[in-house]
């Protein structure tokens, strides 16, 4: 029996729309960098990137559980000596909530030139609107 490989220029495209309301922050996550990477195809190829778009709606509304509103931190560093930051996800979901699923998302993607492909596909908006309704995107239902 062959195997099959996926051709990046045949793969089919779909778009999905993402409700994050009331979701935990890395459920959501995992689910929306598997469709990303394309795993839920039978054409799941890991070397050619084979992933559906994802609109993530309600980022703002999206729950961190426990503690870690107030003892997980987002950390970046700017470039400069000494310029490393800190921002407590409290802070983080109240202003840049897209930011924070967005990072989440990057996260669990594969670190390569092909991961970089893939997050293009993901797009995050804090409210319940979005401009893609020209691509005709299909609801999903996560939990």
């Amino acid at each position: 029996m062959k195997t099959y490989m996926a051709k990046a220029e045949a793969v089919e495209r779909k778009w999905y729309v993402v409700d994050a309301n009331g979701v935990p922050l890395g459920r959501l996550a995992s689910k929306v960098a598997a469709i990303l990477r394309g795993k839920n195809k039978p054409t799941f190829t890991p070397n050619v990137d084979t992933g559906d778009y994802v609109i993530v709606v309600n980022s703002d509304k999206v729950v961190l559980t426990g503690k870690k509103l107030t003892d997980k931190y987002y950390r970046y560093h700017t470039g400069y000596i000494g310029g490393l930051k800190e921002v407590a996800y409290k802070k983080m979901i109240a202003e840049k909530s897209d930011l924070a699923v967005y990072e989440a998302v990057r996260g669990m993607l594969p670190k390569n030139s092909l991961g970089r492909d893939m997050i293009t596909k993901l797009k995050v908006y804090k409210g319940a609107e979005h401009p893609h309704a020209a691509q005709k995107p299909e609801e999903l239902k996560l939990f």
